[in-house]
This record gives C-alpha cells, structure tokens and sequence, in this order.
C-alpha cells in the first residue's frame, strides 16, 4: 500500500513534469517567433537516461502544414541536403514511422478499405474520442459507430436507376 506521502510526493513530481511541459512550450513559442513560412522549427526536449538535460534541436512542425516542404527539391533546399544516402535514410526512417503508426493502430482492425481516406480518418476520430469520453473500450465503440458509417456508404454507393 502506498502512504499518503507517497501519493502526495507522486502528485507534486507530476505537477513538476506539468509545469516543465508548459515552460518548455513556452519557450519553444519564444524561440520560434521569428520564423516564418517555410522552414524547421525550433524543438525543445529531453535526453534519455537517468539524468536527463534539455536539449534543443531543428525539426518540421507537422501541426503545419503551411510549413512543410511540398516537393523534394523543396527539402533539400530547406534542410541543405543534399547527400542522396542521407535523404534514403530519412526515406526510410519515415517510411517505417507510417508503417509502424498503421500497423499500431487499435481502430485499424474495424476500417473498410473501400472507405474514402476522408471517411477512414474520421471514423478512427470519432472511435478514439467516443472511447475516451465514455471510457468504453474501442471494440464497444466501434459496434456504436460502425453500423451508421456502413449504413451511410452503402447509401452512397448505391447505383443510379
């Protein structure tokens, strides 16, 4: 059994790592402020390990999409690089992050291929948030959800007389 102090020593270290979160964001606003249009960002995060340091580093803030390079060329002139090996191995680094994302996916399992990509994200969507907000399992909310999606594609698929 844990004691009171215990439980109010775990409470004030996950306000700390609270506040850490929202000083960090408030400092990565700072530090990006500057920056516009296309381009990296500036990152804040933490290392690894038993005694880890705030580190800053340079990435692409998918949030948006405004900022994100559309084309190869596009990259490369952003990032400067240039060397194709480095470009593969970013490739392929993405490439297995998707994969694996699909892959993990609890919803996945209850998606029709034959669904627009537009109906499959909002299907996921809404499972996810109707899970969370009723604290039903993804299965529960699917056997809700499911049958009304299904209902309105077979409705909009169905063959002109």
């Amino acid at each position: 059994m844990t004691t009171a102090n215990e439980q109010a020593e775990k409470a004030a270290e996950k306000e700390l790592l609270k506040q850490r979160a929202a000083d960090m964001a408030a400092e990565e606003k700072k530090l990006n402020e500057g920056r516009t249009g296309k381009g990296t960002r500036v990152f804040l995060g933490m290392t690894r390990g038993r005694n880890p340091q705030k580190i800053q580093y340079e990435a692409f803030d998918d949030s948006k999409p405004e900022t994100l390079p559309i084309t190869l060329s596009e990259f490369m002139d952003l990032t400067k690089v240039q060397d194709e090996a480095t470009i593969l191995s970013y490739t392929i680094d993405g490439f297995n992050s998707a994969a694996y994302s699909a892959a993990s996916d609890p919803v996945a399992e209850f998606v029709e291929p034959s669904w627009s990509d537009e109906v499959q994200k909002q299907f996921r969507l809404v499972v996810r948030n109707y899970s969370n907000a009723t604290g039903v399992s993804i299965e529960d909310a699917v056997a809700l959800i499911k049958p009304g999606i299904v209902a309105s594609q077979s409705k909009a698929y169905q063959p002109v007389a």
